[in-house]
């Protein structure tokens, strides 16, 4: 399904972060989704990440930017952990990929939540396993795991830096528990703001996202993988977040004011379409 070469070009972008090399985002069809185009081999992948302003890989607090995202991450945190509590899971069983620095894994285990954790970045899984008991692996531990352990699996913006993406929501299918819940949060390029910024949005990020969804791609891929969306919510700040990081790829400064308005328009617009600039899609295993 992925990888068609007879889909149409949808928009061209750069990578504003690290390499400043131009790429392709390609329209399928089929899905409703766009790949990143090329893709960078997988061992050459991690290059791409090599940069100390890729701030999910550190806990550093250097400047105001930096403090205002973890200050709104911490708000997040209890969002997240609310959300996990409200499925009612028995033995509350969780595995969160691409789990970062561990702050999830580290407040859903002190509530109680059994916690694992896939990190391929060395220096970040070395900070998350001082959070979780050393329960943090590189991504090949996904196939070490036993069918049925978890109640809960969680991608926090991780499915879209996934290169081998129906492999993997097949491997998630297979680990979750019967009724288990998968939760994936992606940006989505159908909102305001990315129709706002169009090439400078900045979570287009390519191409560290390799895949760009909408809210028709996600429904359509777990379902051929006997996975149905049964809610879906958005992340509010997301707008705000987004939006500055593309005002500082399109005029070179974040400027803040101008960000928030189009954050605030956003998500406006987004009450009555529903195309939030992240989404939130809890799917259950049938």
């Amino acid at each position: 399904m992925l990888n068609k070469l007879d889909n149409k070009t949808y928009l061209n972008v750069k990578d504003h972060s690290v390499s400043g090399e131009e790429f392709q985002l390609i329209h399928n069809e089929e899905l409703d989704l766009l790949e990143t185009q090329p893709q960078p081999s997988e061992d050459k992948l991690g290059d791409y990440y090599e940069s100390e302003d890729y701030i999910s890989h550190t806990d550093a607090k250097r400047n105001l930017f930096e403090k205002v995202y973890h200050f709104i991450k911490s708000i997040a945190l209890k969002r997240k952990l609310n959300l996990i509590n409200s499925f009612g899971s028995e033995q509350k069983k969780l595995l969160d990929v691409g789990c970062g620095t561990g702050d999830f894994l580290k407040v859903a285990k002190d509530n109680q939540w059994t916690v694992s954790g896939i990190e391929p970045n060395n220096s970040a899984r070395e900070i998350a396993n001082t959070k979780s008991n050393n329960s943090v692996f590189g991504i090949d531990h996904l196939l070490k795991f036993e069918s049925n352990s978890f109640d809960v699996i969680t991608l926090w913006h991780v499915l879209e830096h996934l290169p081998k993406l129906e492999s993997h929501i097949a491997i998630f299918e297979s680990l979750l528990k019967p009724n288990g819940r998968l939760v994936i949060a992606v940006p989505n390029y159908k909102s305001y703001d990315a129709s706002h910024y169009k090439n400078f949005w900045a979570a287009f990020d390519a191409p560290r996202h390799l895949w760009h969804f909408s809210q028709t791609s996600i429904s359509r891929l777990v379902r051929t993988k006997n996975m149905d969306v049964i809610k879906t919510a958005p992340m509010i700040f997301d707008a705000y977040y987004v939006s500055l990081l593309s005002e500082k790829y399109k005029n070179g400064s974040m400027n803040p004011f101008k960000a928030f308005w189009i954050g605030w328009k956003s998500n406006r617009k987004a009450k009555q379409s529903g195309e939030y600039s992240s989404m939130i899609y809890i799917i259950k295993k049938s």
